[in-house]
């Protein structure tokens, strides 16, 4: 709602204000000069009333009064406070916020905010337009909208997300309720990823400092991005699977769970939520692709933009859908193998040196039929489903080989590598696995103990030992205060599990078959690459430490061979027993047949029992 408006007056804009307080009272922090045009003095925002709570705030109905010279006028906006950082933070949180101002100026996909303030405790407002997409499911006896409304709202959302993703802002708070829509019924992105902001920021509570969005549409990674993560904008296409399909359903993905209990549920069990039958195949299968618990596998806003802009022709005129039910998301054929969407993000050119693809969770690469070429010709779509004519060295003519296969190499690295910083630092582990490598040799690297990827240039890596899920791994005899807990053997040796899966970081998730646990007790444990060695009968020396390996593989091996060596005793134990008392028996008898035959003159009489009367005498 506006007041009166006189002439000269300025663009209207979707405007954020950040204050500090509660009563709207105290000192303003002042703003730097490149600040100045997105300071709104806080005296300008009266609050009236709260209309909604989140994880990372509340919010509140107010009103901001503008003049000047030339005009004056009244904006209804809505205010979002935020929780209370530390005091020492609180520049940190200012200068990230005024960076994120300046980048999503001129967007018209995201809400243009362009002030800032502080009092007491930190908030931020934007004009209210129409409402968002929550407010109109909330209108709904269902709570759901239509699938025209859906891949409407889907398209402007996803170009809105891609704008950000290419200002290097993630968003990591993707819902309904954070949808806005404007004037033209066109949705539009009203979060400006305030989680985002705060990674890295120490915060008092301990609950919020856990979260980094909200739970219901939290991605794996998301729960604990310096160790499962890290953050990238795949986390956003998590985000963006959740908050369709509460609108296509009206029920937000794990409703009726604790925190807890979807922490279990996505990162422990690495469930996905269930998505509704009847959705056009482009939608359903980029959505399902939305679910992929490695976040590499998962498609990018710019698939996701395709895919629903390519089914809204695809849907009735009515608008009219009807769920058919409802089945768990599909997995990929066999379990293993990557998903389009990964092999997409190569985008081979001619020119591009390439090898053979390893199959995942490899680590030698095997029958390579390209160990290395060069791509001289490109056939169809080389991002979906094309071949490629590739030149090998010392073969005549070009192969043709489908882009599934292959790979592509810059200066001797390819995506997916594991590499390791030739200067160490001690904030993060020195070996990751390399996300991506653009021709020109800048890098992003996945580390553990960053909460998003690392970038720098391809110069500053060398190539380090890949680890696989299977392979027996302990702690260096030179670590002495791992990153992670690990357990240790009676003796106190560090004791030897089983990769059961690798994280994008490169983070081993590690069981201890050779561990005998009893309940619900939780048998993996997270190691570094770098502070793990391998284990196998090859490296054991000797027979003693291949048998110590040999309990490794299950905890059974021990008592078995110890029943077994009990068994073995007895059987022997039982086997000598009867041939001493055979040989013993044997002896009694040759020497009572001695002692007859002197009785009898020599003759070879047997033994027979004397008379009664004989024994008497």
């Amino acid at each position: 709602m506006s007041g009166q408006v006189a002439l000269n007056r300025p663009a209207s804009s979707f405007e954020f204000v950040l204050v500090e307080g509660d009563t709207g009272e105290g000192s303003t922090v002042v703003a730097s000069p490149n600040q100045t045009s997105l300071w709104i003095d806080p005296t300008a925002i009266k609050r009236r009333h709260r209309i909604g709570r989140g994880p990372f705030g509340d919010v509140w109905l107010a009103t901001h009064h503008r003049e000047s010279e030339d005009y004056q006028e009244y904006h209804e906006v809505a205010v979002k406070v935020l929780h209370p950082v530390k005091e020492d933070k609180i520049r940190d949180v200012l200068n990230r916020l005024d960076v994120i101002l300046f980048k999503c100026q001129g967007l018209e996909t995201v809400c243009w905010l362009h002030g800032l303030s502080v009092i007491d405790k930190k908030m931020y407002c934007y004009e209210i337009y129409e409402g968002s997409v929550g407010d109109k499911m909330a209108r709904f006896k269902e709570g759901k909208l239509s699938l025209t409304d859906v891949l409407r709202y889907g398209a402007d959302l996803a170009q809105g997300i891609m704008d950000m993703h290419a200002k290097e802002i993630l968003i990591l708070n993707l819902k309904p309720f954070n949808f806005l829509l404007n004037s033209n019924n066109q949705a539009i992105v009203g979060d400006i990823g305030i989680p985002y902001v705060l990674l890295g920021i120490s915060l008092p509570s301990t609950d919020m400092a856990r979260l980094v969005g909200t739970p219901n549409y939290m991605a794996p990674e998301q729960w604990q991005p310096e160790v499962r993560g890290p953050l990238s904008v795949e986390t956003d296409s998590w985000g963006f699977g959740c908050s369709v399909l509460e609108m296509l359903t009206g029920k937000q993905p794990w409703s009726g769970k604790s925190i807890d209990e979807i922490y279990k549920l996505v990162v422990t069990k690495q469930e996905k939520p269930q998505i509704p039958s009847g959705l056009p195949p482009a939608v359903e299968h980029v959505i399902t692709g939305c679910f992929e618990y490695d976040f590499r596998s998962r498609p990018v806003m710019a698939d996701i933009l395709h895919a629903f802009k390519s089914s809204q022709n695809a849907v009735h005129q009515d608008g009219g859908w009807t769920s058919l039910g409802s089945r768990m998301i599909r997995e990929k054929p066999g379990g293993v193998g990557y998903t389009e969407w990964f092999l997409a993000k190569d985008h081979l050119q001619v020119g591009d040196t390439v090898r053979s693809r390893k199959s995942p969770n490899s680590c030698n690469p095997k029958n390579m039929d390209i160990p290395e070429g060069t791509i001289v010709g490109l056939e169809k779509d080389t991002d979906q489903d094309g071949f490629v004519l590739v030149r090998v060295h010392g073969v005549h003519d070009p192969l043709r080989v489908h882009v599934s296969t292959l790979e592509r190499v810059t200066f001797g690295l390819a995506a997916g590598d594991w590499v390791r910083l030739k200067k160490e630092d001690k904030k993060h582990s020195p070996v990751g696995v390399l996300h991506s490598i653009g021709r020109d040799g800048t890098v992003a690297v996945a580390f553990i103990g960053l909460e998003k990827l690392w970038k720098g240039d391809y110069s500053e890596f060398q190539m380090a030992k890949p680890y696989c899920k299977g392979q027996f791994v302990k702690m260096k005899t030179s670590v002495f205060s791992p990153r992670f807990e690990w357990p240790r053997k009676r003796g106190g040796q560090w004791a030897t599990g089983r990769i059961c899966q690798v994280l994008p970081n490169g983070c081993l998730i590690v069981d201890f078959p050779g561990r005998l646990t009893i309940g619900r007790e939780n048998r993996s444990f997270l190691g570094d690459p770098a502070e793990v060695e391998l284990v196998s009968f090859d490296t054991c020396q000797g027979a003693v430490k291949k048998y110590q390996h040999l309990e490794d593989l299950h905890w059974a091996v021990k008592p078995l061979l110890i029943a077994l060596g009990l068994f073995t005793a007895m059987k022997l134990g039982l086997f000598v027993g009867k041939k001493r008392t055979s040989k013993l028996k044997k002896e009694k008898g040759f020497s009572v047949d001695e002692k007859s035959g002197d009785d009898h003159n020599g003759k070879n009489v047997g033994w027979r029992p004397p008379k009664v009367t004989e024994i008497f005498r």
